[in-house]
């Protein structure tokens, strides 16, 4: 499901076609309700999604409600950043930052 915010949310049952199947480069946060800085990075995910929407695909995935994914990928804290390219992990970074900050560990992806 699309957010107003351009943001996807992503679940178990559609990480591959949503993530890995995905043409774009894709950065998944690994989130939770419960999680302060998760939702921190709210405004900064959404603004990130509209000014990179035709190279980086920005999803969200509820770490409470979707164990297996997360559990694959071995996420122990939250908010975990993590970018797929081409169905495989290249990159991961745990915790909240700024969004400048953001776009700058994210230069390398696209």
């Amino acid at each position: 499901m699309i957010k107003a915010d351009g943001v996807t949310e992503v679940t178990d049952a559609d990480f591959a076609a949503q993530v890995l199947g995905s043409d774009l480069p894709v950065l998944v946060e690994f989130t939770a309700d419960w999680c302060p800085p998760c939702r921190q990075m709210g405004p900064v995910l959404g603004a990130l999604a509209q000014e990179t929407s035709d190279r980086l695909k920005v999803v969200q995935l509820d770490v409470d409600t979707n164990p297996s994914t997360t559990n694959a990928y071995k996420v122990l804290s939250m908010p975990t950043f993590m970018v797929f390219r081409a169905g495989e992990p290249v990159k991961a970074m745990v915790g909240a930052r700024s969004g400048r900050r953001l776009l700058e560990e994210l230069s390398d992806v696209w």
